[in-house]
């Protein structure tokens, strides 16, 4: 329905438009009521900067604990407290804190105290005096996150730095973005991937040649490749790398795509069975796709485009059928018990994009309402404006974020659009839908 009361505003002032009758009241963020002030407590209580804990659990789980379920690699929980042959932060956190693990698994505010008092303890053992100063943590966050060798654990810290340079804003909790120069000390020394190892992919130029252990996958095939599988990782994009490196492991895959910008490492050669879909594996290519299945918010465009055009690339060189017969879902495999890629998956937009359409997800195109809206380089009243939208207009909205609180006409709302065109955020308000959150858009 459209918005009928509009407000004109004055030059250089955010648009304030009358909200319909019909229109929502913002919805509680999402997750628990308590999260923010688990992270504060949780910061205060051992000594970790709050910008550091949040954006260690952002890059983890955007900071959702899946209701105690295990990721891949046997974590749990909001921070990701795992316990495999390499990685015992959770055993380390119930002896730090006293907590038993079946609390740390479950309950997101023990998760966050646990986390917390493993990086302290980290942080102890590296001598780290200056707390403050979120440059120093480099190596400590390094650790936590018990990569399976100095590149792969780059990988993970520089993207904790990058959450802390953008802020985070879901489920409750804000940080304001930081621009931190990162003190990489004996990691100064690996080379970050993407550079040398760029040039050695084996089967596709985009991709990164980061390795799987030989312990986890088969050299060579024993049928011809006729199908592409699209998995979910259940884990982050470094973790699920390392985790392919890991001897305990015993699965793997021929390419992991990163949800933030579609960046594609490639773990097993084409022309070598990776374990990743039982008895389909030896004529099957597996793709990993960072995330969860229960969270859309992980399936960015930018991984959706970047993983058509890798399957599009891999049917093309192999003659496979670019259509529903031969690209499939782990859940569709013959004797699989997955679920993934799961009901958040947008199969239509995808094969879409994989026999070279340039479609707009349907559910990401909105139109705005009223007269002079603003769009902003930020989601705050104060952020600078990128450009003012005349009047009603068609908009592509990537993602949707919690931000400064816009109030008018007696209606409340702090989420925030960020608009792929137009290269900046405008408030939900203006967008011509009844919720206040916008149903379908996953968060930034």
């Amino acid at each position: 329905m459209r918005k009928t009361a509009t407000i004109l505003l004055a030059v250089g002032a955010l648009a304030l438009t009358a909200l319909p009758s019909h229109a929502a009241q913002p919805p509680q963020p999402t997750g628990q009521p308590d999260l923010a002030s688990a992270f504060q407590a949780a910061a205060s209580k051992y000594d970790v900067p709050r910008e550091v804990l949040v954006s260690v659990g952002f890059a983890e789980t955007h900071l959702d604990g899946h209701d105690g379920a295990p990721s891949q690699a046997n974590g749990y929980g909001v921070m990701h407290l795992a316990g495999n042959n390499t990685n015992k932060t959770m055993s380390e956190a119930s002896t730090l804190t006293g907590l038993p693990v079946a609390k740390l698994s479950k309950d997101d505010s023990s998760n966050i105290l646990g986390a917390a008092a493993v990086l302290d303890s980290y942080a102890d053992q590296a001598g780290l005096k200056d707390r403050s100063d979120l440059g120093k943590w480099y190596s400590v966050i390094a650790k936590y996150s018990h990569s399976a060798d100095g590149p792969t654990a780059r990988l993970y810290t520089d993207e904790v730095y990058r959450v802390i340079a953008r802020g985070v804003s879901t489920a409750g909790v804000s940080t304001d973005p930081k621009q931190v120069t990162p003190d990489l000390g004996a990691y100064a020394k690996v080379s970050p991937l993407g550079t040398e190892a760029k040039v050695q992919a084996t089967d596709y130029p985009g991709a990164i040649w980061n390795p799987a252990c030989t312990c986890n996958y088969a050299v060579g095939r024993t049928q011809a490749i006729t199908t592409i599988v699209i998995h979910v990782t259940q884990g982050s994009y470094a973790g699920t790398i390392s985790w392919f490196k890991d001897p305990a492991a015993q699965v793997s895959a021929h390419y992991v795509v990163r949800s933030s910008d579609g960046q594609i490492t490639q773990m097993v050669a084409e022309k070598d069975t990776a374990w990743h879909a039982r008895s389909a594996n030896p004529y099957a290519i597996g793709i990993e796709h960072e995330g969860f299945i229960d969270q859309p918010s992980w399936f960015t465009d930018a991984m959706y485009r970047s993983s058509a055009a890798l399957t599009a690339n891999i049917a093309d060189r192999r003659g496979i059928p670019k259509d529903r017969n031969h690209i499939k879902g782990h859940s569709e495999m013959p004797g699989n018990d997955h679920t993934d890629p799961g009901p958040n998956w947008n199969w239509d937009y995808y094969m879409q994009l994989v026999n070279g359409g340039d479609p707009n997800p349907p559910e990401y195109n909105f139109t705005t309402w009223g007269n002079g809206v603003n769009v902003r380089s930020a989601p705050k009243l104060s952020a600078s404006v990128v450009t003012t939208l005349p009047g009603p207009t068609q908009v592509f909205v990537e993602c949707q974020v919690q931000g400064d609180t816009v109030t008018a006409n007696g209606y409340t709302n702090n989420w925030w659009a960020k608009l792929r065109d137009q290269g900046g955020y405008m408030t939900n308000i203006y967008i011509d839908d009844p919720n206040a959150k916008l149903p379908g858009v996953p968060d930034c």
